[in-house]
């Protein structure tokens, strides 16, 4: 059975975790868009760990770790992350990566800095990962393929080819140095031999376990509000972000997605810029940001300190449709226990017209949150690991959420550890 676990929001809702816990059930774990540019916080019983590239299942002994066809491969970053969790005691994970996977490119990381540099004020908020030079080259089709490594002719070739197109940019665009190709070859050798043990047709190789009745389990990054069609564009990823990409991300039908357990957070956060209507700022922003999360409130990848926000139904509730939703798992609602009130933003008034559903960019610049208060439960509520034990105030919160959702919330997340979880 194939499973999605996909973000809701902005990204930041706590993904790492569910997917660790759902980890536990799965043969197999897939990650199937974006790259290194966003992080998964997981807390378990080898120590504390953001990971980047790998799928957050690769903690447990019976799982196969896929790199699928539509992440970002950066191959150094991956073999450096692997390291630093042997090196810590974890025992090596069972790694594929897909032959279809396409490679990220030193300078892929210098063009994203470069960009960000020249556009100064007006930037997209890169995490400077060469996401968005990546897939711009992909969908070029002068991108490299993982395939390409093993064919010396065809890789110099395309060296040759890439580097005169890239060193026109470089040299009348940014005015910085140039790619020498003998060089950018003998890096792509290193690659070859770092990735060649790992290589695998992970289509047919999942197409073969979905035969032998395995589970799956599709990890997504970031949210549905960074998706570049129906997300809060241009401030979004460059990949898509939809549990239905999973489907192409990983090379299975469409239709084997049987469930998708899309992650909500109990409140707002986003890292980077672009429109966020439930925002709040100041001393209330920072007491959020300061009890949010086991870390506080900070980008797993970049540190930067993520913009806080009150839960925002409107943009929740299309996140879980675009999604494809079959049920919701609420996170970090024990943050919450310090506040008398709990404002949840019901809808936008956009212009003097209220409206439920989530609209355009260009409108949503223009949008109001209306407010509906509920009172707060003003306790800590760790360490409930039962649905009814959970105080009044705090379970009317949760049915009030589920119901602006439309959406059935199964797991409710009250704690940042692997076991703090309540099944509803």
């Amino acid at each position: 059975m194939v499973k999605a676990i996909v973000g809701a929001n902005w990204g930041d809702e706590g993904k790492g975790k569910i997917t660790d816990m759902l980890g536990k059930e799965a043969d197999i774990i897939v990650r199937f868009q974006g790259g290194s540019n966003a992080g998964h916080t997981i807390i378990n019983n080898y120590g504390k760990f953001a990971l980047h590239l790998l799928p957050s299942g690769v903690f447990y002994q019976h799982t196969t770790c896929v790199i699928g066809n539509g992440v970002a491969l950066n191959i150094p970053y991956l073999f450096n992350e692997i390291k630093s969790l042997v090196d810590l005691g974890v025992p090596k994970p069972n790694i594929k990566v897909s032959d279809r996977a396409q490679i990220m490119m030193p300078y892929h990381i210098l063009f994203d800095q470069y960009e960000e540099e020249r556009l100064g004020g007006k930037s997209f908020g890169s995490t400077k990962s060469g996401i968005a030079p990546f897939y711009s080259d992909k969908y070029a089709k002068i991108g490299f393929q993982v395939s390409e490594l093993f064919d010396d002719e065809v890789l110099k070739e395309k060296i040759a080819r890439v580097c005169e197109l890239k060193n026109v940019i470089l040299e009348h665009l940014y005015h910085k140095p140039a790619i020498d190709p003998n060089e950018l070859y003998e890096t792509m050798i290193e690659y070859r031999n770092m990735v060649e043990p790992y290589v695998c047709d992970v289509s047919a190789y999942l197409h073969d376990a979905i035969k032998e009745g395995k589970n799956i389990l599709l990890e997504g990054q970031l949210g549905a509000l960074k998706d570049p069609d129906f997300g809060i564009y241009p401030m979004v990823t460059s990949s898509s972000t939809l549990a239905a990409y999973g489907a192409i991300g990983a090379g299975i039908p469409a239709y084997e997605i049987k469930n998708v357990v899309t992650v909500v957070k109990a409140y707002s956060s986003a890292v980077g810029a672009g429109e966020f209507v439930s925002e709040i700022f100041g001393e209330e922003a920072d007491e959020l940001r300061r009890r949010g999360g086991d870390a506080g409130e900070f980008g797993a990848t970049t540190g930067r300190p993520r913009r806080m926000g009150w839960f925002d139904a409107v943009a929740s509730r299309y996140g879980c449709r675009m999604q494809g939703a079959t049920e919701v798992a609420l996170t970090v609602l024990d943050v919450l226990g310090y506040l008398d009130t709990l404002p949840v933003c019901v809808g936008y008034d956009i212009d003097g017209v209220v409206t439920k559903d989530f609209p355009t960019t260009v409108k949503l610049a223009k949008a109001k949150p209306i407010y509906e208060y509920l009172p707060g439960w003003k306790q800590d509520i760790r360490g409930i690991r039962n649905y009814e034990e959970l105080p009044e105030n705090c379970k009317k919160y949760i049915e009030f959420i589920e119901k602006e959702l439309e959406v059935p919330i199964t797991l409710v997340s009250n704690g940042p550890g692997r076991e703090e979880i309540i099944k509803k």
